[in-house]
């Protein structure tokens, strides 16, 4: 059955993302997701153009049932997958809901094995292939992928052993690797991944967890490797510190071509999809965060501004105006220069001369010295020397009296 076998040519200008914030996401501590809640935050997933979106089992709770069901019918583009245990009653229950695809996993690592589910790499691999077998026969069309869990604290014999008897199958259309506990380095994944992608043309799943700040750089290096899908979420919420975030992704693969990752997705639709989902789990969006974050595209430092004003690609590898956002220049502080206040005085359609540009922003650099200053007061100082200016060029020969006065009230 090698047709349904995914292609193996993928690569960072050929992959697909499975968002799984209505699967993963709801293992955030914040997360208690209502249905409403589930079909909006599906809808602009589906708007902003992932690929997939990945279900919580329907095995879970009644209500992930109802859900399961409820989305897997909705009228969007994205495939709707749902994540079971490797267990037949699991199977069953999921074939019932209508979804396209079923993400099948079982741990690996002797963690999991001893204080988890309990059995041995060789019932892991007899479960697997009874479970798996079962999918197929009763829906030949429907996507399907083996996982391992917590595959980096098992061994590579043992994780070679379940996906070569797996692979022998040839019932399944993606393989998946994950770093359960963000234990992984760029290295490790990277190794990994070829040495999965060397024994198998089946896609390539990574799914990362950020517990030591890996996940972005871990997706990308699995990418590299030959992965062909990585799993996200929004504001990468999830179990503990979560997982790989979308927009952290987005960034990433921007930042290499941006071109393709325009095309590819409705990058304008990022913020409004991180809003709803930080509205639903009662958080702000992080100040830092890749893209939305309040900061992210905010320069402070005055040899900073001047750039950006020249030429944003100076400072910026991301334009926001691609995301639908704009960059802020901060001015009112000890840092900054007389370019970023030419460029804000010029927004207020005030026009100042060099030499009192100049002056005006020694002003700002000695009052931010001694206080915390505020944009009002970089506008006023600003507005103060422009109508000394105007002043001073209504006068036919300004006198040495009043010059000395303007420069003690300016300095």
């Amino acid at each position: 059955m090698r047709s349904i076998k995914g292609q193996n040519s993928m690569s960072l200008n050929d992959f697909a993302i499975i968002e799984s914030t209505l699967r993963e996401g709801e293992q955030f501590v914040g997360a208690d997701f209502s249905t409403d809640d589930k079909v909006e935050i599906a809808y602009a997933l589906a708007d902003f153009g992932v690929e997939y979106i990945e279900l919580t089992s329907p095995c879970a709770s009644p209500t992930s049932l109802t859900d399961c069901r409820l989305i897997s019918k909705l009228d969007i583009t994205s495939k709707v997958l749902t994540h079971i245990r490797c267990h037949m009653d699991d199977a069953k229950v999921a074939l019932d809901t209508g979804v396209d695809g079923i993400d099948v996993v079982i741990g690996t690592s002797s963690y999991l094995r001893d204080f988890s589910h309990g059995k041995s790499i060789e019932e892991i691999i007899d479960i697997a292939q009874s479970v798996l077998t079962y999918i197929r026969e009763q829906n030949p069309s429907i996507e399907l992928r083996f996982s391992t869990e917590d595959s980096f604290r098992s061994t590579e014999d043992d994780l070679i052993n379940v996906y070569q008897a797996v692979d022998r199958l040839e019932v399944v259309n993606r393989f998946g690797i994950a770093d359960t506990v963000g234990v992984a380095t760029p290295h490790s994944v990277y190794n990994l991944v070829s040495t999965l992608r060397n024994i198998t043309d089946a896609d390539i799943e990574f799914h990362g967890h950020n517990d030591t700040g890996c996940a972005v750089a871990n997706s990308h290096s699995a990418l590299t490797a030959g992965a062909t899908h990585i799993d996200t979420t929004v504001l990468g919420i999830g179990e503990r510190n979560g997982i790989t975030s979308l927009e952290g992704l987005i960034a990433r693969l921007y930042a290499i071509n941006p071109d393709y990752i325009r095309n590819k997705y409705n990058l304008h639709q990022l913020h409004k999809l991180n809003q709803i989902v930080a509205d639903k789990v009662e958080i702000e969006i992080p100040f830092n965060h890749y893209i939305t974050g309040l900061t992210a595209f905010t320069h402070k430092a005055g040899i900073h501004a001047k750039a950006i004003l020249n030429n944003p690609e100076t400072y910026e590898i991301l334009n926001p105006n691609d995301f639908g956002l704009t960059r802020y220049i901060s001015i009112a502080h000890k840092l900054t220069g007389w370019n970023a206040l030419q460029d804000r005085a010029s927004q207020l359609g005030i026009k100042i001369n060099p030499k009192n540009l100049k002056a005006v922003t020694h002003h700002v650099k000695a009052m931010a010295d001694h206080k915390r200053i505020t944009l009002s007061d970089v506008d006023e100082l600003l507005h103060q020397w422009a109508d000394s200016n105007y002043n001073l060029g209504k006068t036919k020969s300004g006198s040495k009296k009043t010059n000395n006065t303007n420069r003690q009230t300016h300095n």
